[in-house]
């Protein structure tokens, strides 16, 4: 069974197309057949002036024309395709998103910070880790921060932060914001022992690579710090050209590390795992779950 999911965010949106096979057990496993990223920035028009502009609208629909004709390609019967924090701000998403329908069929649906949350968890890392831990899923993105937190197997929370890494490049984010994030953290953590942080989204991992950390191994907190203070003293070209990164990560880093840096500390956490996860690997094993559940959304 093929699936797909389109996950439009605040800096690119992503088309993964995944293949469900069944394991001898009678697992599924997901196996990855290609993941596309585009770079539509919506965040830099929301966060500005609260509307998508009309070029990169134009952009959005052209992606999402694409994005259909690789679907066709691939053979993909079933899809799911979700919208964040942009989407979310922005006055003429609906307008959009009919318009995207219009041209392309493709249902996109605009979730809120929760739903994106629980699809993150959808991956289930922390089922296969030390259930003597806390966990901590960490989710940051350029519109809004996802946090989803487990003690003892239970559910303590899950909570969006309109704190995200265009909104701190455009000053979006105030110290009051900091501070209400700060205090959440502190007080549902408080007292819980062994908290560890599972990171998901595209700085991290980039980060990841960059430490050069075999696979399973976690990052520190101070090699994050170490990492947010030496890529803070170059400029963004400077950073395209010594780390080999491309203009729209190169921008966007230095504000996500501080952000899971200041996540990490609040809920006293040392490390932090990247098992290479995003909200598309959670959209597709939802909507595998739906599939065996009868509940069909066909291409």
């Amino acid at each position: 069974m093929k699936l797909s999911a389109i996950d439009i965010g605040s800096n690119a949106a992503r088309l993964l197309i995944t293949e469900v096979v069944k394991t001898a057990e009678g697992k599924p496993q997901f196996n990855k057949l290609n993941l596309v990223r585009v770079p539509l920035r919506l965040g830099f028009d929301v966060f500005d002036q609260a509307k998508i502009s009309k070029d990169r609208e134009d952009m959005f629909i052209k992606t999402m024309r694409a994005y259909r004709d690789l679907m066709d390609v691939y053979d993909v019967k079933y899809y799911r395709a979700c919208a964040t924090s942009a989407m979310r701000d922005a006055t003429n998403s609906q307008q959009i998103i009919q318009k995207v329908k219009k041209e392309t069929g493709i249902e996109i649906h605009i979730i809120s910070g929760s739903e994106e949350a629980s699809l993150i968890y959808e991956n289930h890392i922390a089922e296969n880790m030390d259930k003597q831990n806390s966990y901590l899923y960490i989710d940051v993105g350029g519109g809004s921060t996802e946090l989803t937190f487990f003690s003892n197997n239970q559910l303590v929370f899950k909570e969006s932060f309109n704190i995200g890494t265009i909104r701190l490049l455009k000053n979006q984010v105030e110290e009051a914001h900091w501070a209400n994030m700060k205090n959440f953290i502190k007080e549902k953590t408080k007292g819980i022992p062994n908290v560890v942080a599972i990171g998901s989204g595209g700085n991290i991992n980039k980060v990841f690579s960059l430490s050069k950390r075999k696979d399973g191994k976690p990052l520190t907190l101070e090699l994050l710090k170490d990492y947010h203070k030496e890529l803070s003293s170059f400029s963004v070209p400077e950073r395209m050209r010594l780390y080999n990164l491309r203009e729209d990560r190169a921008d966007v880093i230095v504000p996500a590390l501080a952000i899971y840096i200041n996540v990490m500390r609040w809920a006293n956490t040392e490390v932090i795992y990247v098992p290479k996860i995003g909200l598309a690997d959670g959209l597709v094993q939802s909507l595998y779950a739906e599939l065996t559940s009868k509940k069909m959304v066909k291409v």
